[in-house]
């Protein structure tokens, strides 16, 4: 399941359990990527926050856009567990097979408005070349009609995917089990 400890649900105490009794899932359990904060509860308090902040909370972003950018950032950064994660959450949206595995594969090549490939070019050089980041990149996304409270939004969100993505891949998080017996497309 991972490289170090984790203490699942029926071994939790105190404040653990707690927080894992408010993250159980529909199919029976607590994500992998939560429990594996077990040693520390406050890192998990603190990275559910944030989660639910960036990808359910207020937001001049749609929820399409934001699993957009979590699939392509995670794509970038070759990352199993949430490509899988947020290419069925998006799928779920969209109900567009073909876009989610674009995505995956090639976001460039997808079939989305100016305004989302610009958005989506910003979150993959951010992703893959950080320190190229200049204001003219900015000042494009204002172009296609991003505000800067979106222009935050996609920048938190895309950090947030970095951050995870690292997590899941530095100490090997493995799928829920439960994704064993689902029918998804693995093309990644």
């Amino acid at each position: 399941m991972a490289w170090i400890k984790i203490i699942d649900e029926e071994n939790a105490e105190d404040s653990l359990k707690e927080q894992y009794d408010q993250l159980i899932e529909p199919w029976g359990g607590v994500d992998n990527i939560l429990k594996i904060h077990s040693l520390n509860p406050e890192s998990l308090a603190a990275h559910v926050k944030l989660y639910k902040t960036l990808m359910y909370g207020k937001s001049p972003l749609r929820r399409t856009d934001r699993e957009m950018i979590a699939v392509v950032v995670s794509a970038i950064n070759q990352c199993h567990y949430w490509i899988i994660h947020h290419g069925e959450g998006l799928l779920k949206l969209t109900k567009d097979e073909s876009l989610v595995n674009q995505l995956k594969s090639d976001y460039t090549l997808a079939n989305i408005s100016t305004k989302q490939m610009t958005m989506l070019n910003y979150a993959a050089k951010l992703t893959d070349r950080p320190a190229d980041i200049f204001n003219r990149d900015i000042e494009e996304l204002r172009e296609v009609g991003f505000k800067d409270r979106a222009i935050l939004d996609i920048n938190q969100i895309v950090a947030y995917y970095a951050f995870v993505n690292r997590i899941a891949d530095g100490l090997g998080v493995d799928l829920e089990e439960f994704w064993n017996n689902k029918k998804i497309n693995w093309k990644i």
